[in-house]
């Protein structure tokens, strides 16, 4: 006797699970959009000290990963004085507000300094890229944006919070959209089994 069940493939468990976490998602990165957008200063002060953890937590693996893990001396030399240096600037993190807003501004600058750079060389550099003149035009954005940071850490960083805030909401509502179409579409993944 055969009869038709309908069993629920693991795509389609997955799906249907998967919404909620989607939807959980989109809200608190419309809140926190709205947070940042109504207190642009606390936000900063936050985003500053939450900067000084990350250096601190990393300057300590780093330290814990050259003497442990690497291979090489050089290696380890160079993690060293990443996890030194690293340690040095959350301390000055803490120190006083201002300073940790102007570390952040400025590490966000310089990183984006160098990428822009690499990314602008390579393109450059290698004829075959594909979407070169793309890859060209970020390079030339990321390192103007990075010497803008540098240049002016404080506002830019304060200008980076309203833009922040107001991505975040465009994401948190893409991703509700996301979440909605998900929960509509997961009964389509069901298989028949006979």
């Amino acid at each position: 006797m055969t009869t038709n069940t309908v069993l629920e493939s693991p795509f389609a468990a997955l799906a249907k699970k998967t919404w909620q976490t989607i939807l959980v998602t989109g809200l608190l990165a419309v809140i926190l959009g709205i947070i940042m957008l109504v207190w642009p200063g606390p936000s900063l002060l936050v985003a500053g000290i939450l900067f000084g953890i990350y250096m601190v937590v990393s300057g300590i693996f780093q330290l814990v990963t050259a003497f442990t893990h690497l291979p090489s001396t050089s290696f380890r030399v160079l993690s060293f004085i990443s996890g030194v240096l690293s340690l040095i600037i959350g301390v000055f993190c803490f120190r006083d507000d201002f300073t940790s807003i102007v570390l952040l501004g400025l590490f966000i600058g310089i990183s984006w300094l160098f990428r822009g750079v690499a990314v602008l060389f390579a393109a450059l550099a290698e004829s075959g890229v594909p979407g070169r003149g793309w890859q060209i035009f970020y390079g030339v954005i990321s390192a103007i944006a990075g010497v803008v940071l540098i240049v002016w850490p404080i506002s830019s960083i304060a200008t980076l919070v309203v833009v922040a805030g107001i991505w975040l909401i465009v994401i948190g509502i893409m991703e509700i959209i996301t979440a909605f179409g998900v929960r509509k579409d997961s009964h389509l993944l069901e298989e028949p089994v006979v």
